[in-house]
């Protein structure tokens, strides 16, 4: 009996960072979470972590990871909210600077934003501009609530296109005392304007045949009475058609002489490095219309009105989203700093533990965070 039992034991024992897989999925509240651990990279053995789940102003239940640095003994510490890129889950880049900081001392949560990955809301593969500003305030609450956090004491970093989002919250947000991006996007402007060589991609005309476009589509769906998926970077030519895309962000395969960064996102979200199952990044698509909402919606009008609590903006120097990082920098009010890695590229933000400034975000929020 007791050989059948080490037997048993050794089937449920899942070598993912020692913990126990005596059920991978089990409810929470109003959404079905992963209890083992599926994270794009390894557990730190110098953090204690859980999955937790909290309500947004909106009422969707969003799930995050919470790490913590063992043996906390009374104190209150510091604390982060996290979240991005743009598309991704918290299993991926956001849950690697939520661990590397929690090794460092702080509180820290990785949440999936609304509509996507583990976390509620309906329809699925949905952004927004103010839900997912939201988001970030949301999980705020959260660690404000719990008792070993300092509620004076809790910042933000958004990765990506949650940049932008984490700059709006703390625009909006006062209890955020500091806020750090990492290759940052403006989605409005990325969506609004397209994404191009260190500037806008669209002019005027270009922008009219988006919104044409994407308002066509809203008939198809209204008839249909579903969200048919689609590219949320949507490219137009010179005569002003727009260019089919593929109903992924991604495609299945990477084509003969690709652009670099389609080469760069390629090689994290479809491949061993970064895929995971829940990414949209990784496996499919946003929904065909949701750019609308962020067509008229300026994520950083207010980036201003964050001072004087301060700004921190990472970029890779050969990124080709550094131009979104350099404009918002320009327009924020001090204190703010632009941090630039060199030689490193926009997804290299996303995992090299030899690029991404982890230092240099330790020390900007220990300083602010006090």
């Amino acid at each position: 009996m007791k050989k059948i039992f080490l037997t048993l034991m050794s089937i449920l024992v899942l070598n993912l960072g020692g913990e126990v897989a005596m059920a991978k999925d089990v409810k929470m509240n109003d959404v079905t979470v992963t209890t083992t651990w599926d994270k794009v990279f390894q557990k730190s053995n110098k953090v204690d972590h859980k999955k937790v789940t909290f309500k947004n102003r909106y009422g969707i239940t969003l799930v995050g990871d919470l790490y913590m640095p063992k043996n906390i003994t009374g104190q209150k510490l510091p604390a982060i909210a996290i979240s991005g890129p743009f598309g991704a889950v918290k299993e991926q880049s956001s849950g690697l600077y939520a661990q590397t900081m929690a090794e460092r001392g702080f509180v820290t949560i990785a949440f999936d934003p609304s509509y996507t990955g583990e976390s509620g809301g309906e329809p699925r593969n949905l952004a927004s501009p103010e839900i997912n500003t939201e988001d970030f305030s949301a999980a705020v609450d959260f660690l404000g609530l719990q008792s070993f956090v300092d509620r004076e004491r809790i910042g933000v970093i958004g990765i990506c296109g949650f940049g932008g989002m984490g700059l709006s919250a703390a625009a909006m947000d006062t209890r955020i005392k500091a806020v750090a991006t990492s290759v940052m996007y403006d989605m409005s402007r990325a969506m609004g304007h397209g994404v191009g060589d260190g500037k806008d991609r669209y002019d005027l005309a270009q922008r009219k045949a988006v919104l044409n476009y994407l308002n066509k589509q809203r008939w198809v769906d209204a008839a249909n009475g579903t969200f048919a998926a689609g590219p949320h970077d949507i490219f137009v030519d010179e005569n002003g058609n727009i260019l089919p895309g593929e109903n992924r962000i991604l495609p299945e395969n990477l084509p003969e002489n690709p652009h670099p960064v389609l080469k760069e996102f390629f090689d994290y979200y479809r491949e061993k490095l970064g895929y995971h199952k829940n990414s949209l990044n990784s496996n499919s698509a946003w929904n065909a219309t949701m750019p609308l909402s962020f067509m008229n919606f300026p994520l950083l009008t207010y980036i201003d009105e964050i001072s004087p609590r301060p700004i921190l903006f990472v970029a890779g120097e050969n990124a080709h989203s550094l131009y979104f990082s350099e404009d918002a920098y320009k327009a924020a009010a001090e204190p703010k700093e632009l941090f630039v890695v060199p030689n490193a590229n926009h997804v290299d933000l996303y995992f090299d533990m030899n690029k991404i400034p982890f230092d240099k975000l330790e020390n900007f929020f220990k300083t602010n965070l006090k």
